[in-house]
């Protein structure tokens, strides 16, 4: 077993602790500054209970958040529930403050999440639940405002059961207990049989439960009319444990802050020993560089109660403390044995430039920026040279307008924001050996990195593959920190990488000339050519949203949705309301939810969060507009410097591989068909970003044109010594026996006036509308007909092909478009058979065109189907003759028809 910092704790003696610390987690407006006063009120901290109305919260300690009647920064209180001391902590609710919310999530012991029996479980409370799970928090639950008219606890608590968690069990005390008991129990199958046996459920069985996260214990009142509030606070204090620390030292860090008088506070939950004052601290430890370590004494130990203190000389682990005399820690820094904290889900999507007034020195208010960055770190100041700019990163604009006002109150500088633009990404499609040499005189090092695509959502993961025969150990740690010390910049917009794994290959130094220096140079060059090697692809933020309208007016969401080049799973009724849930570019989703208000005249309700990032649905065009050149990017140069005749020269990226001393670790894989016709070996792009995989295809494919011979999928991908050759393409010869029709459902749904229309009143009637429409148009052209329509079966399935009288309806896995689809339909079968495409999708149809298929417009389609139906009318009325009815004699063969008019008028008998 590795000695790691986990498996050290694991071993180190545990004592359990005479404290708890809780943090109150809420959507905004959901009464949860009120819940804290009543929890503080019962716990004897405070005589009077306060309103964030009548500003004078306990906790909502700063002017800002008295003006606003909004919890912007967390803030903490010692309190005692029942007979337990708890460290209450108070989060903000507001979205554009949920970095600060989710910093504190690290510290916690448990969690109190207060949902509004009003507003039922919104957008924000599944990202609060998606977090407390990622930190394994145990969760009460508290169900406030259920003294407004039209709340009901049985519709609620279904509802916490169906969005959140199943294990939601109602603890109210006027349940029998035998329905109580039984409740519990179903939550874990061992628990059933004791109880099954005994009739009976320990209390520390119930604690245990709650503490691995398989039981959630949800109570309801109003905490303004303190209603059930000391009901709650009863159930906490029973069925919650006291944690148990080590006897060594350590801490989390997870906020910085500073006091009316400037003082920087670090604020940290001591993890394992105990913190005195004068005590030494440092962040030394097995591989941080020396020039990067730091060792502070504390000069002083603050325990907050909303804005007083208490001094300590000695805190004790599961405490919450603020310590001053520290200058070089930040959020989420580990001390003694605890590592860093992971990486935050909540990020920034929007950059803005920090507009200072005529006059401002730039460089000191670049200095002052940074210090408010150490409160705020998601802001990420960062100082643009070639333009003279400072940028930060921001959440919204309510997050604007605060920093506005904490700009002036502390550096007393009224500072204006620009226009936001989007926080693009880049990742890499394929994989790709990248080099750099960094070797002016005196002076060596050459790195060798791979370059491999990642797991969407992955971010940067960094390992070694390459021998200690080959590079010493103390280098390989070297080059492995400084490809983690910055954010890498892609070479399409500039935009930070993602979403890769970088894999040190091989390396080189010189006994003599080598120093630490060279292999950054050299470290950050081998990046930047993989980079400009690799096919590139840029990502852009998208949103989940939970999208609620009338039912009438589903057909026009839908309709928004698909035009902001967004996807959707098939709309829900509840009641009179139709709920769609999908996801959509950032950029193109802002200010939606001021337009849902305006056409569903304030019925319906949007709510979204951030999803992650997904190819960008225009990438041309940004990569246009932001027109990053990569070459002319001197501080994150593509090159690499060798050495000859006593003096450096700059070696262009393309000719590195010319120049550099190691060879290739990549094996040159020049992919071409030979005579026999065997298929080349292929890289395709994985399924996250919307493109399924080899045995997926080869399923879906199968149901619906029944078993064929081998195809190739996915792009072909030659990985070769720059500089680049392509390849000419020779297409082979199509087999026009087979024609094959793909018709974009819902973009022809939406084309279409009469489906159109209809679609307002009931999309189920408009699709199948159009699958008969399509069913007797195929009937006459005789070619295979598929009709695609978006995500429309269960979310998780991998789709779904129908036959439908004669055509085939396929219904895309979940977050799939029909463009993706047929997409990916065209480029399988676009050489080998005549494929026709049905849709008005500009960008689609270039696609298809390049991979081999005929395009054809909406209405282009509309007109071919009337003209076919005017043909179909005019066969039948000549065979007919234009009579009226059904006869025999008119539906038989030529043939046949002659002989039953010789049997009919006596010249032939029938045989018996």
């Amino acid at each position: 077993m590795e000695n790691t910092s986990e498996n050290r704790r694991d071993k180190l003696k545990k004592n359990p602790s005479k404290h708890i610390c809780t943090g109150l987690l809420a959507h905004v407006d959901a009464g949860k500054t009120t819940l804290a006063e009543s929890i503080l009120y019962f716990g004897g901290r405070i005589r009077k209970l306060g309103r964030v109305d009548h500003k004078d919260a306990f906790l909502d300690t700063h002017e800002l958040e008295k003006n606003r009647g909004i919890t912007i920064f967390s803030k903490q209180a010692e309190v005692s529930i029942g007979e337990k001391a708890v460290t209450l902590l108070d989060t903000p609710g507001h979205v554009d403050f949920s970095a600060e919310m989710e910093r504190t999530l690290q510290v916690l012991d448990y969690a109190i999440l207060i949902i509004s029996g009003a507003d039922g479980v919104q957008g924000h409370v599944e990202t609060l639940w998606k977090l407390l799970d990622r930190y394994e928090i145990p969760v009460f639950i508290f169900v406030n405002k259920m003294d407004q008219e039209g709340t009901d606890k049985e519709t609620l608590l279904k509802e916490l059961k169906e969005r959140l968690d199943e294990r939601c069990i109602d603890f109210r005390k006027e349940q029998k207990r035998e329905e109580f008991l039984e409740n519990i129990a179903v939550c874990d199958d061992s628990l059933l049989e004791a109880y099954l046996e005994t009739g009976e459920i320990e209390d520390e069985a119930v604690r245990t439960l709650i503490r691995e996260r398989r039981l959630f214990p949800c109570c309801f009142g109003s905490a303004l009319r303190t209603e059930g509030v000391e009901d709650f606070l009863e159930i906490f204090s029973k069925y919650t444990s006291y944690p148990e620390y080590p006897d060594t030292f350590g801490a989390k860090v997870y906020k910085i802050a500073r006091d009316p008088q400037g003082m920087r506070l670090t604020y940290m939950k001591v993890t394992g020993g105990s913190l005195k004052v004068k005590a030494l601290l440092s962040n030394r430890r097995e591989g941080t560089k020396e020039q990067e370590c730091w060792e502070e004494k504390v000069h002083q130990i603050r325990i907050y109660s909303g804005a007083g203190f208490e001094t300590a000389e000695e805190v004790q682990a599961g405490a919450i403390c603020a310590v001053t005399g520290l200058t070089h820690t930040f959020a989420g820094e580990g001390l003694g044995f605890e590592p860093e904290a992971q990486a935050p889900v909540l990020e920034p999507v929007l950059s803005y430039q920090i507009q200072l007034p005529e006059g401002t020195d730039v460089h000191r208010m670049f200095g002052k920026l940074k210090e408010l960055e150490e409160e705020i770190p998601e802001l990420h100041i960062v100082w643009r040279e070639q333009a003279n700019e400072i940028h930060a990163q921001v959440m919204g604009e309510v997050q604007i307008e605060i920093l506005k006002s904490l700009i002036s109150e502390r550096f007393h500088t009224e500072v204006e924001f620009g226009t936001g633009s989007i926080l693009y990404k880049e990742t890499i499609a394929d994989t790709v050996e990248g080099v750099g040499h960094f070797e002016p005189l005196r002076h060596y090092a050459e790195v060798h990195l791979l370059l491999e695509p990642g797991e969407p959502g992955s971010g940067l993961v960094l390992e070694t593959s390459c021998s200690e025969d080959v590079l010493d150990k103390n280098w390989q740690r070297l080059i492995l920190t400084h490809l983690a010390e910055k954010k890498h910049p892609g070479v399409l917009t500039g935009s930070e990488i993602t979403d890769m794994k970088l894999i040190l290959a091989a390396g080189r130094a010189h006994q003599k000339h080598t120093e630490g220096g060279d292999f950054r140079q050299a470290t950050y060059r081998a990046v930047r050519h993989g980079l400009k090697k690799a096919k590139s692809i840029l990502l852009e933020p998208v949103y989940e949203f939970t999208l609620e309208v009338p039912s009438e007016m589903v057909g026009r969401a839908m309709a928004d949705i698909q035009r902001m080049s967004g996807s959707f799973e098939t709309p829900e009724n509840e009641g009179d309301m139709a709920v769609l849930r999908g996801s959509a570019p950032v950029s193109e989703m802002q200010g939606y939810q001021m337009e849902v208000m305006a056409y569903t005249k304030g019925r319906g309700r949007f709510s979204c969060m951030l999803g992650g990032y997904e190819p960008c649905h225009n990438a041309e065009e940004v990569i246009a507009a932001i027109a990053y050149d990569s070459e002319a990017d001197t501080e994150n140069p593509t090159g690499s410097v060798f050495c000859a005749h006593g003096a450096g020269f700059y070696v262009e990226w393309d000719k590195v591989e010319e120049y550099m001393h190691l060879e290739s670790c990549l094996k040159e894989e020049v992919q071409t068909e030979s005579v026999s016709g065997k298929e080349p070996s292929t890289y395709s792009l994985g399924s996250g970003y919307g493109w399924g995989d080899d045995k997926e295809l080869e399923e879906i494919f199968t149901r619906t044109y029944g078993p064929g011979k081998e195809r190739k999928y996915g792009f072909q991908k030659k990985t070769i010594s720059a500089p680049r050759t392509e390849q000419s393409y020779i297409p082979k010869k199509r087999k026009d026996e087979k024609e094959y029709l793909l018709v974009d459902g819902y973009n022809i749904i939406f084309a279409w006036d009469e489906l159109k229309e209809l679609s307002k009143i009931n999309i189920e009637a408009a699709r199948n509308k159009l699958m008969d429409i399509l069913s007797n148009y195929q009937g006459y052209k005789k070619n295979t007909l598929i009709l695609v329509f978006d995500a429309y079966k269960v979310p998780g399935n991998i789709g779904e092909v129908q036959k439908y009288h004669n055509i085939y309806v396929v219904y895309t896995k979940e977050a799939e478009t029909a463009d993706q689809y047929i997409e990916k339909t065209v480029h399988e079968i676009g050489r080998k058979y005549h494929v026709t495409v049905a849709t008005s999708d500009g960008l689609e149809q270039i696609i298809i065109m390049g991979q081999g298929a005929q395009r054809l417009s909406a209405m282009g389609f509309l007109e071919e189907i009337e003209a076919a139906n005017t043909e179909i009318r005019e066969i039948y009325l000549k065979r007919t003759g234009g009579k009226n009815g059904n006869y025999l004699f008119d539906h038989l063969p030529e043939e046949m028809t002659e002989k039953m008019e010789e049997i009919r008028i006596g010249k032939k008998k029938t045989e018996i």
